[in-house]
């Protein structure tokens, strides 16, 4: 019961902090490449864990996917002793649309929906032997393998996601670099932060030319 009060007590100074812009939450180390322009960079991440869902895109499948995501680090989880864990907030939540495309046959492919998918990536200190398995099925445990990607930092409600994918595609045209996937959001604050001090980044994984 106390480990509990700590957990959600510690959840709401970050949240009043977050507010305004301040985060205590843990983030991915990653090493800065190269700086192409002022707004854009290019980062190498080390291979990292996620706690990762994969929705039908409807009309809230963004909040079912953070709902089901949050249940996970709040204690939808067992441990190796099967016991529930709680799990440390991380930034950035990462966010991708894309078509899900399944094999019917050997040269046919077929359009299955629009998907959602969501990741909270998990602290460091977590291995994927040591890691909470999800009470629910939809929740997965990934492991991001090495990855480079290309950010670019923008402010506000992030509503904006897909002009700033393609400000981002576009300012990597005259660069070393070259896209290899498709683009995505990064997002390092809550809904009820002030927008004007947002950190949201559009993302997309790079390959040089």
């Amino acid at each position: 019961m106390a480990s509990a009060i700590w957990y959600y007590t510690v959840l709401v100074v970050e949240s009043v902090l977050g507010v305004v812009g301040l985060r205590l939450y843990e983030e991915p180390a990653y090493t800065v490449l190269d700086r192409p322009a002022e707004t854009i960079e290019i980062r190498c991440y080390a291979p990292r864990l996620a706690a990762e869902v994969d929705l039908e895109r409807n009309g809230n499948a963004d909040s079912q996917a953070f709902t089901l995501l949050f249940n996970y680090i709040a204690g939808a989880n067992r441990d190796a002793s099967g016991r529930s864990e709680r799990v440390a907030m991380t930034v950035p939540v990462d966010l991708a649309r894309s078509s899900k495309i399944a094999m019917t046959t050997p040269v046919e492919t077929a359009t299955q929906g629009r998907m959602t998918r969501m990741r909270f990536f998990l602290p460091a200190a977590y291995t994927a032997d040591t890691v909470p398995k999800p009470d629910d099925a939809r929740v997965q445990i990934v492991t991001v393998p090495e990855q480079t990607i290309a950010t670019l930092r923008f402010s506000g409600t992030g509503r904006d996601l897909r002009e700033r994918e393609q400000q981002l595609i576009s300012a990597l045209a005259n660069t070393q670099w070259q896209p290899v996937s498709a683009p995505y959001g990064l997002f390092y604050d809550a809904p009820f932060t002030l927008p004007f001090v947002r950190r949201n980044e559009a993302a997309v994984e790079v390959a040089k030319r």
